[in-house]
């Protein structure tokens, strides 16, 4: 069945295309009601629908919000996205998704695709790189959004922003305290236990990983403490499992060396030893490690201690309750779409809205019993 145009409704309205366009596309510019009246009878009567990118130019708005995430299955990212989309809802605007996995690459072909469908603003969710392999693409993405704001677009960042990116008027970015709250739970862990640390952090070059690890290791500095082994893996569950699988077994090797108490490096863990201590620079990351030292028949915290970041919701059910960074995501999302749109309230500025955060401290860094006498 052939769409019905917008130059037949005219013609059987019995107006000029352009009076036509005025009333179904929303345009400021509108005729009397009575023309307006005929227009949308005509309209109903053959089925037009509007176009969504004329109602754009007409209104010099889409309506559309583009939001960037590395995976809409990470908890993390659906947190963030729900707010987007509550904030959006407010408006009374849509979002289109993309999902990039993390790539630079794959954010520019998103920015690229929003920007071509007049995407009022944009969300990037998600840490920046730095990686020298990134160099390149990072500047392209950083083209493609300063090209996108001198057209008249807004962007928001989660956390920091948009390497080498020059337009820094349209920029907003949600400033989350990375660096600050890990060295505040490497304070509050080093008070709790005196096992050897370790942290799992991404690969070198994100930086959102890299505030975590660095603000962790001056926290423990700051206890008096040596810094910790910092493991490099995948920022993600996947990556937190492999890392803990390799964990797992200097623990056991460690043990088998030691004939049972006291292991070596980061040792072994019994009833009057000290535990090792895991923190993962995300949730995800230790959620993947525990899985791991589970599947090698080492308990938390009885056997190691861990601890996460960013309190995702799926902590809800996680056993033994994990201690973490929490991170008010949803609220972190509604932010970034009000600043993206130039909607930001009395407390925030245009260029930025800083968030807090806190330390939660539960089972899975939890101290012994006392044995009963």
């Amino acid at each position: 069945m052939t769409a019905s145009t917008l130059a037949e409704v005219a013609r059987l309205a019995g107006v000029s295309p352009a009076t036509a366009s005025r009333v179904l596309n929303g345009s400021d510019r509108k005729p009397g009601q009575e023309i307006a009246d005929r227009v949308r009878q005509a309209a109903a009567s053959l089925g037009y629908v509007p176009n969504a990118q004329a109602q754009g130019l007409a209104k010099a708005s889409s309506g559309l919000i583009g939001l960037i995430v590395h995976d809409i299955a990470d908890p993390y990212f659906a947190a963030i996205a729900r707010g987007v989309q509550a904030a959006a809802r407010e408006q009374r605007k849509m979002v289109l998704l993309a999902t990039t996995e993390g790539t630079p690459a794959d954010e520019l072909a998103a920015v690229a695709a929003f920007a071509a469908r007049r995407a009022d603003s944009i969300v990037i969710a998600g840490s920046r790189s730095v990686r020298p392999e990134d160099a390149e693409t990072n500047a392209e993405l950083a083209a493609e959004l300063d090209r996108y704001c001198r057209n008249g677009g807004r962007v928001s960042v989660m956390g920091h922003p948009v390497v080498d990116a020059t337009e820094v008027g349209c920029f907003h970015v949600v400033a989350v305290p990375n660096e600050e709250l890990a060295a505040d739970l490497a304070r509050a862990l080093a008070l709790a236990r005196a096992g050897n640390f370790v942290v799992l952090g991404g690969p070198e070059g994100l930086l959102t990983s890299d505030d975590r690890i660095r603000g962790f290791q001056r926290g423990l500095v700051a206890a008096g403490l040596p810094p910790a082994e910092v493991v490099r893996t995948g920022f993600d569950r996947a990556g937190g499992y492999e890392a803990g699988l390799a964990l797992a077994r200097r623990i056991l090797e460690g043990r088998q060396r030691s004939g049972a108490a006291t292991g070596a490096a980061i040792g072994a863990a019994a009833n009057d030893s000290p535990r090792p201590c895991i923190f993962a620079v995300n949730d995800v990351m230790a959620i993947g490690a525990v899985a791991a030292l589970r599947s090698k028949g080492l308990r938390i915290p009885r056997d190691v201690l861990i601890a996460g970041f960013d309190d995702i919701e799926t902590l809800r059910d996680f056993r033994p309750a994990l201690t973490t960074v929490h991170l008010p995501l949803e609220e972190c999302g509604r932010l970034a779409a009000m600043g993206s749109t130039g909607t930001a309230s009395d407390n925030e500025s245009d260029s930025s809205s800083p968030v807090g955060g806190r330390i939660m401290l539960r089972r899975s860094t939890a101290a012994r019993a006392k044995a009963r006498k």
